[in-house]
């Protein structure tokens, strides 16, 4: 959805019944091959309802909301009034039933309609569901938030939401060619979400392009600012070693091509080694996430441990035999970790971290999501993320750059990531 487009809704010049005519035919059409939503019976009669009271709540088009009838997909580990959560479990449905998720609440207040709940994996783990990548087939959309990032990729809507605990946004982002907002850790909350891990959990959301991102972004966050000064001349850091190394040729193939592109265009790239520890940084990411899956399935886990997959009863016994000393630390290093990167930055006067989304673009089967390793250390530091598509490879599958910022620099990264974009779109 441009933004032609979402003021012809707000102006009423594109009527929200003629609009959802037309996606429902895009929908009946694409859906059934890309299985990217929680089935629900009689979707559209049920948004035609809420469109018209959306329609009667704003009778005077100058008072409508920024999103007045954008349709949203939400991940199904989101709470949202009216539809059941099921997180892609086979848990029974009243054990995991509770408030609206404050993230859905804030775009209903935008004027934003539900078009329906979009698969996840198994409680956003590894274990994943049918949907398919809408690009080629046979090959995985990523996870654990699949059915957010094929449903904008095939453009079923144009904006889901999506969580990311090591690589959930970013990735599929990458693999279904669309971008992917990772924000910095707890800028939008988290209320009324099941969560993996709270100390690394993020709410993201996935747009087509950057300027959607935008757009929904004052709407999600809490506190967004968009008095930025963006005057300066930007310098792009690359994390050189062990990291950038997990990387395929390809994926490094295409990143150079990138920042050759980047360099060309004016920006100012500088290579840094950084990571040296790189498995250590993994090792403890898996220390925390594990020891609170442990936590936050212990109750459920006693009373239906044969109602998980093999995969996640392992990440629940694996983390309940970390002991509080090996948590805390694993914390105090993470937090060591944040501040060195921070430091790094500082010292080098980087204003962005540039690296591959992921080690390359989707592998083909739909029983693994692809390895999340390339998105693991922003995730752990809780430094705001994007994914911006760039090319494809020689069977039409996306690739992407990935950009970091610096902690709470979402206004910036985001401003920056518009330009970036208008270089690497060409490449």
């Amino acid at each position: 959805m441009n933004e032609e487009l979402m003021k012809s809704l707000r102006t009423g010049d594109l009527t929200l019944p003629e609009y959802l005519a037309q996606v429902e035919a895009h929908f009946n059409e694409l859906e059934p091959s890309m299985l990217a939503f929680v089935p629900e019976e009689n979707r559209f009669a049920r948004l035609q309802k809420e469109a018209d009271e959306l329609v009667e709540k704003y009778t005077d088009i100058i008072t409508r909301p920024p999103l007045f009838g954008m349709l949203i997909g939400v991940k199904d580990i989101f709470h949202v009034d009216g539809f059941t959560t099921q997180g892609g479990s086979q848990l029974p449905s009243h054990e995991l039933q509770s408030n609206e998720a404050a993230s859905v609440t804030n775009l209903k207040n935008a004027g934003a309609l539900i078009m329906g709940k979009t698969v996840t994996t198994e409680f956003a783990y590894f274990n994943p569901g049918p949907t398919r990548n809408p690009y080629h087939p046979a090959h995985t959309p990523g996870g654990s938030s699949s059915g957010s990032a094929a449903a904008v990729g095939a453009g079923l809507c144009d904006l889901t939401l999506g969580t990311q605990t090591i690589g959930s946004v970013i990735r599929p982002a990458a693999f279904c060619g669309i971008v992917g907002v990772k924000p910095t850790y707890e800028r939008i909350s988290r209320d009324g979400v099941i969560p993996l891990s709270p100390t690394f959990d993020h709410i993201g959301f996935f747009t087509p392009d950057v300027s959607t991102a935008r757009l929904t972004a004052p709407s999600l966050y809490n506190d967004w600012n968009d008095s930025i000064s963006l005057d300066k001349q930007l310098t792009l850091g690359i994390p050189d070693g062990p990291y950038l190394a997990c990387a395929s040729y390809y994926a490094l193939t295409c990143f150079n091509t990138i920042c050759d592109s980047l360099t060309e265009a004016g920006y100012e790239l500088r290579r840094v080694r950084v990571m040296d520890d790189y498995q250590e940084i993994r090792n403890r990411h898996d220390v925390i996430m594990s020891y609170d899956a442990a936590h936050v399935h212990e109750n459920w886990f006693a009373k239906y441990e044969n109602h998980y997959s093999p995969k996640f009863a392992e990440l629940i016994k694996r983390g309940q035999l970390i002991t509080n000393n090996q948590l805390q630390n694993a914390l105090e290093s993470r937090d060591d970790f944040h501040n060195q990167m921070t430091q790094t930055m500082n010292d080098n006067n980087i204003d962005l971290w540039i690296c591959p989304p992921a080690i390359g673009p989707a592998p083909k089967g739909l029983d693994s999501t692809g390895d999340p390793v390339m998105c693991l250390p922003w995730t752990q530091i809780g430094f705001p993320a994007i994914n911006i598509p760039t090319t494809k490879n020689e069977d039409g599958l996306p690739m992407g750059l990935q950009v970091v910022g610096k902690w709470n620099s979402d206004e910036s990264l985001l401003a920056w990531a518009e330009d970036i974009e208008k270089v690497v779109r060409k490449i």
